[in-house]
């Protein structure tokens, strides 16, 4: 019997509450509008979107994660959707849009077995089998890697972007970047991509881009009067100021003759110009300083016939160091011949509207850089968005040693397997299994849509091309129907797919076991203490 209790209110007036059923269907509806939003940059004839941000700022791109980090998006469960493409981005490199849209089907597809009355926790385990199998799957379907393959790879990460109807010379131009600065540690091939340093400058046509055996600083000569080129260049990095010292403590000097001060002066002259032989003495012929360089020492420095730079960035000093050889000296009493790197030319040129000297041809350099041109500011950076995709696949398949064929037939071949697979799970597992089997089957779709191409058909085709052991075939996009992936040489790092598909399954789980939405309202003030009371902030 209702004994006339006031209903007791545990959470702040204006919170809101999406509980059961309806706040699946909310965080569903909102993973798979993320989803839809990327899915028609996916693929060879994929298009690009412009996005224009509050201060009128343009981005052109049809790159998953740009687009996602440039739209302002405020859904909690959209925003788990923005990470995977961010976590893929710093992993992978590549196959950001990829990873969204299978999250976005495989909770498109668990919704309909939640209508079904299959129980969250059910699917998520379903799930969580799927994306182990597809694990051994993909390894099962590696391929090992030479380094053809790797042009190759590089070349389906280019496919597809503005830079795609250059992508050999830009495939050319990572591969070879790639293998420069990569190092056997241990028996096992590392890669650091801060090695590879990449300036941008617009003007020109993208094929104007070029790979420096050496170093590219957006810098000029500190004088007029020093030469523009040096041959045979003995490099010395300094790391302090060449400039007369500063007393750390405060400090007065009286001065009571007119001859004490033209003395003062001239001491500091000749201060700077010791410090300028002693470099000279050291037999160094370039400096290039990450401090200030005095107006008296740059004259002394011009006299003497070396070339100066000052302010360099630091990780521009680091790179530097790994392509001549030289060390980072601190104090300029202790610079020695030793320390010097080397390089065969140092020159300033004139790049489009900038000066920029060039540091080149360093023996055994261990740091390159990359000079991308393009004929606009959009098409730069979206040539360099590209680049940073192709150099950082190709990065991956060289450690990984490991390829996969691309078109799509990998997502078909494991959804074939995973649906064998899930016959002898049993239980209703086992059409959780086949819910995430089929979801796969989104990429060769999307393939195929954003081609122009009949979806059904080229899904019927490729499943026909499996069934008959074909595992290697994939979508055609250029001419219609399937082909066999390797013989088209369309690869893509194992780490890709594998990451895509796990990062995918576990956003899908994390986002199916969420029954209750409690947001505070927006604005509301924070009470006493600092810490939200209730449920907290979503």
């Amino acid at each position: 019997m209702y004994s006339g209790q006031q209903p007791i209110f545990i959470l702040k007036e204006g919170t809101e509450r999406t509980s059961g059923r309806s706040a699946q269907s909310n965080n569903i509806a909102a993973a798979k509008a993320v989803a839809d939003s990327v899915r028609s940059t996916l693929g060879p004839k994929g298009m690009d979107k412009m996005l224009v941000d509050s201060m009128g700022d343009v981005v052109i791109t049809n790159d998953g994660a740009t687009i996602l980090k440039e739209m302002d998006i405020e859904h909690p469960a959209a925003k788990m959707i923005i990470e995977i493409a961010k976590t893929q981005e710093q992993h992978c490199y590549d196959g950001t849009t990829s990873a969204v849209v299978i999250a976005g089907e495989l909770l498109k597809r668990s919704e309909d077995l939640v209508e079904q009355n299959v129980h969250p926790t059910v699917i998520c385990e379903g799930f969580r089998l799927a994306s182990d199998k597809a694990s051994e799957l993909i390894e099962a379907h590696s391929i090992a890697v030479n380094q053809d393959m790797l042009e190759e790879v590089a070349k389906t990460a280019l496919t597809g972007k503005s830079a795609g109807a250059v992508k050999e010379f830009l495939a050319d131009i990572s591969v070879r970047a790639v293998l420069s600065v990569a190092q056997d540690a241990d028996g096992e091939i590392v890669v650091d991509l801060d090695d590879i340093k990449v300036q941008k400058k617009q003007g020109g046509s993208i094929k104007d881009s070029s790979l420096v055996d050496g170093i590219i600083l957006d810098k000029e000569r500190v004088h007029s009067g020093m030469p523009r080129s040096v041959t045979d260049a003995k490099v010395a990095l300094i790391n302090s100021a060449i400039e007369v010292k500063k007393t750390e403590v405060d400090a007065k000097i009286q001065i009571t003759d007119p001859s004490m001060l033209s003395q003062f002066l001239d001491e500091e002259e000749q201060y700077l110009k010791s410090l300028v032989e002693k470099i000279q003495a050291s037999g160094a012929s370039v400096i290039i300083c990450q401090k200030g360089i005095d107006d008296m020492a740059q004259h002394y420095m011009a006299k003497a016939g070396l070339f100066a730079i000052r302010r360099a960035k630091k990780s521009d000093m680091e790179a530097l160091s790994k392509a001549t050889g030289g060390r980072i000296v601190t104090n300029i009493d202790d610079l020695s011949s030793d320390d010097l790197g080397n390089a065969s030319k140092v020159e300033e040129r004139k790049i489009g509207e900038s000066d920029m000297v060039f540091v080149t041809g360093c023996p055994d350099a261990k740091s390159v850089s990359v000079l991308l041109r393009g004929g606009t500011e959009h098409v730069v950076d979206e040539v360099r968005r590209a680049f940073d995709d192709a150099v950082g696949v190709v990065a991956v398949a060289h450690e990984d040693g490991v390829v996969l064929t691309g078109g799509g037939s990998v997502a078909a071949a494991i959804s074939r397997d995973l649906r064998s697979y899930a016959e002898g799970i049993g239980g209703r597992e086992q059409m959780a299994i086949e819910a995430f089997s089929g979801a796969l089957e989104v990429i060769p779709r999307t393939l195929a849509e954003n081609a122009g191409l009949d979806p059904v058909n080229t899904i019927i085709d490729l499943r026909k091309a499996h069934s008959e052991g074909k595992s290697h075939f994939g979508v055609n996009v250029y001419e219609g129907g399937v082909v066999d992936m390797s013989e088209a040489q369309v690869f893509e790092p194992s780490r890709v797919v594998e990451q895509a598909i796990q990062s995918a399954s576990e956003t899908a789980v994390m986002i199916l076991r969420i029954d209750d939405v409690i947001s505070s309202r927006a604005g509301s003030p924070m009470p006493e203490g600092g810490e939200f009371d209730g449920m907290g902030m979503m």
